[in-house]
């Protein structure tokens, strides 16, 4: 028999509230459920009509990403088909379009949400141009993303394009472009791969679009490989981090005054001003050149693994030979 709920909410039946989130969240599961109860209008709208993926965490167990959504959902939970090309298998995601779908996840102990750039009325195209600023290992090294994300703040200035800014919620920050959707899948992926690589060459000794992690050299890494089919953290989602942080936008005036950790699931409800979707630009036309000179630039992903690869045969060649 199932245990009685500790609250009920919107129809969803809501269980061991007063559970710690996980080790170091410094936050309960209530405090989750409240939270995203509290944000629930602002985060709804970058996970409408998109596949979502969830980080979920169990008591005392890893943290894992969860696709396929659980056999056990109610009818209610909206669900889509995606084929995998990866896998070579169809997905069932969950599209969470409302607030008893996201207390529901929120239930099951989700803690990050994760949703596709790829709107599902809309699967040739995507709706906005993602650049992740990574800053090197170390700590106290958000400052220096904040001012790679300046220098693509730069970039796109020189081209006539705006951007956004929000925190990762971990220690990066990450840039949104938002398009128009006149630019194929590829196209808008060869922009971004541009726009990366105009940003690093403002400051070549703060940033690189190096994709290999030993060729960075404590330089922040502005990845441009959140295209196509990629997932990134969506606004307002909390994350698994010592804290429990949120990803939260925070504007061009106010980013090189903030820390992540500012912005927490029991901080963040206080500090709403001006939502998400409110600080995005109306969706811009990437230029043309822009695209040509991005098509010129390999993936970045792809060259890894093939210099990979390189390597791997190179030093079995060296070990047979010796």
């Amino acid at each position: 028999m199932a245990s009685k709920p500790d609250e009920t909410r919107d129809g969803v039946p809501l269980t061991n509230l007063d559970q710690p989130l996980f080790d170091g969240a410094d936050a309960t599961k209530r405090d989750l459920v409240d939270y995203l109860d509290a944000v629930h209008e602002q985060m709804l709208v970058g996970l409408a009509e998109r596949a979502l993926s969830v980080v979920r965490i169990r008591p005392g167990q890893p943290s894992f990403m969860q696709k396929n959504v659980p056999k056990y959902p109610p009818e209610w939970v909206r669900t889509v088909q995606v084929w995998a090309e990866a896998s070579k298998r169809e997905v069932s995601y969950a599209v969470c379009d409302d607030r008893r779908t996201l207390l529901w996840f929120a239930n099951q102990r989700a803690v990050e949400y994760h949703p596709a750039l790829i709107r599902l009325d809309r699967p040739d195209r995507v709706t906005q141009l993602v650049l992740d600023l990574d800053p090197p290992e170390g700590d106290d090294t958000f400052a220096l993303a904040v001012q790679a994300a300046l220098l693509v703040k730069q970039a796109l200035a020189n081209l006539g394009l705006d951007g956004a800014v929000k925190t990762s919620g971990a220690k990066g920050v990450h840039v949104y472009v938002p398009i128009d959707d006149s630019a194929s899948i590829e196209d808008a992926a060869a922009a971004t791969r541009a726009i990366a690589a105009r940003a690093a060459r403002i400051d070549p000794v703060l940033a690189t679009t190096a994709y290999v992690k030993e060729e960075r050299h404590g330089k922040v890494f502005i990845d441009s490989t959140r295209a196509g089919g990629a997932t990134v953290i969506a606004a307002y989602s909390p994350r698994i981090r010592p804290g429990t942080t949120v990803s939260f936008p925070v504007g061009w005036a106010d980013v090189e005054q903030v820390t992540p950790r500012d912005f927490t699931v029991k901080t963040a409800p206080g500090l709403l001003k001006t939502s998400w979707p409110d600080q995005l630009p109306a969706p811009q036309t990437l230029p043309a050149d822009l695209i040509a000179e991005g098509h010129e630039i390999p993936i970045a992903r792809v060259v890894a693994m093939h210099e990979g690869k390189r390597r791997k045969a190179a030093a079995r060649k060296a070990a047979e030979d010796s």
